[in-house]
């Protein structure tokens, strides 16, 4: 007997999904629970399983393609066996794949499985493919197939371009092929000319940056951004993580300073509840848990916002390993869909490429959002103890940390009280 593969509930308030990969053909073989398809939902690419094992009679939602929550996806069954097509059905609210068995007809044809062959690596499977990475190859003619990903998930740099093109210079690469600029989401955009006759990129968006760019937008239009800043002295930080990172690596997690911004924000929070709260028409609402979400890059793909859930239970040793883990599994594309929901607060650590100021967007519907700049040792004063006499200069680690505010929410003072209690926090670390 056939079964359907529908779109499962993948999570609360997910009721639309894009199909990101095929792992069966129709043809295929698949046994129950392997994994059949990637779907992709806010940002979170998720396993679909075989409900049961069977042979891909038919795929009715192709790669790039969008799906409701109940639709159908595909049938499984066996060689041969007849099957009706069905648009979609109607599913309860469940959190697991929901399989249908489908009841033959004696007026039903036969319906042979088709085989269908794919090339594993064709031009338009090459993810995605940046304009700078793009312009290289057209000006060498490099067929970007041809030439093997170090980024992020396989993902083709400028410098494996190049390392490509010193090696087919050298003779190391025979086989140059002409170059093809058509991956999924790049396509030579020929309507409008440019002044060398050669065609401008055009980027297909993907639904990462769709998700993205509504987000954004959504957030400007919701909510009046203000930003105030603030110098950290990470001194005390510096000093307590050199003492303890060892011990932790004993306990598999790495020490990262991260930990100790989470763990601030918390004491900020507990300190000034009316920061972890949403706008509502009728009132502030003031959140009871304490759910932090962490910015992750993701590359050129985008960036995602995986949270830590209570936040305000764990100790350093715990929270780290809650950084490590999340970290880990956003760049793995691990993460569960639920995993990027119900962030009362962000932190966005937009130093890690050097940056030494930001100003963040908020992530509705959320009060605020925390960014951490590059930390630098700078000339610091050292006020005298007893106010009278001479001060002295030191060198410092310090990060400047910049607080974007919802104001309809908060005032300035009320602002700036949780950033110095974040950086006092940071300052006095023990």
């Amino acid at each position: 007997m056939a079964t359907k593969v529908l779109v499962p509930r993948l999570g609360e308030g997910v009721d639309e999904v894009t199909v990101t990969n095929w792992l069966k053909q129709i043809g295929d073989s698949v046994n129950e629970f392997e994994p059949l398809l990637e779907v992709e939902s806010d940002k979170v690419t998720v396993e679909v399983p075989a409900p049961a094992s069977g042979v891909i009679l038919k795929i009715e939602i192709q790669k790039g393609e969008s799906a409701k929550v109940g639709e159908l996806l595909a049938i499984i069954g066996a060689v041969g066996e007849n099957f009706e097509s069905v648009k979609s059905v109607e599913v309860p609210n469940v959190s697991k794949v929901e399989s249908v068995a489908l009841s033959e007809s004696k007026d039903q044809k036969s319906v042979e499985p088709q085989t269908v062959t794919f090339d594993l690596r064709p031009a338009t499977d090459l993810g995605f493919i940046s304009p700078v990475v793009a312009k290289i190859a057209a000006e060498n003619g490099v067929n970007l197939s041809q030439v093997q990903g170090t980024g992020l998930n396989g993902r083709i740099t400028k410098n494996d371009v190049l390392a490509f093109v010193g090696k087919r210079k050298s003779g190391i690469v025979t086989s140059a092929q002409p170059v093809n600029l058509q991956p999924a989401n790049l396509i030579p955009d020929t309507s409008i000319p440019s002044p060398l006759g050669t065609p401008d990129i055009f980027i297909k968006h993907t639904t990462m940056r769709k998700s993205i760019a509504t987000h954004m937008v959504e957030s400007k239009h919701t909510s009046p951004h203000v930003l105030t800043v603030m110098e950290a002295d990470m001194s005390r930080v510096v000093k307590h993580r050199a003492a303890n990172k060892s011990a932790f690596e004993r306990d598999g997690v790495n020490l990262t300073v991260t930990a100790y911004f989470m763990s601030a924000i918390v004491a900020g929070l507990k300190a000034y509840p009316l920061v972890n709260s949403s706008w509502r028409d009728e009132g502030v609402l003031i959140h009871k848990a304490i759910n932090i979400g962490m910015a992750a890059s993701l590359g050129e793909e985008g960036l995602i916002v995986p949270v830590i859930r209570g936040a305000d239970n764990l100790s350093l040793l715990a929270m780290a390993r809650s950084v490590n883990d999340l970290a880990s599994r956003a760049r793995n594309k691990k993460l569960q869909p639920d995993e990027v929901k119900g962030g009362t607060f962000t932190l966005t650590n937009h130093g890690v490429s050097g940056s030494l100021f930001a100003f963040p967007v908020i992530n509705q519907p959320q009060c605020g959002i925390l960014g951490i700049g590059a930390m630098q040792k700078r000339v610091v004063v050292i006020p005298a103890d007893d106010g009278i006499g001479d001060d002295a200069i030191a060198i410092r680690p310090t990060v400047y940390l910049s607080f974007v505010f919802d104001h309809r929410i908060l005032d300035g003072a009320s602002a700036d009280w949780f950033l110095a209690k974040i950086k006092d926090t940071l300052e006095n670390w023990t």
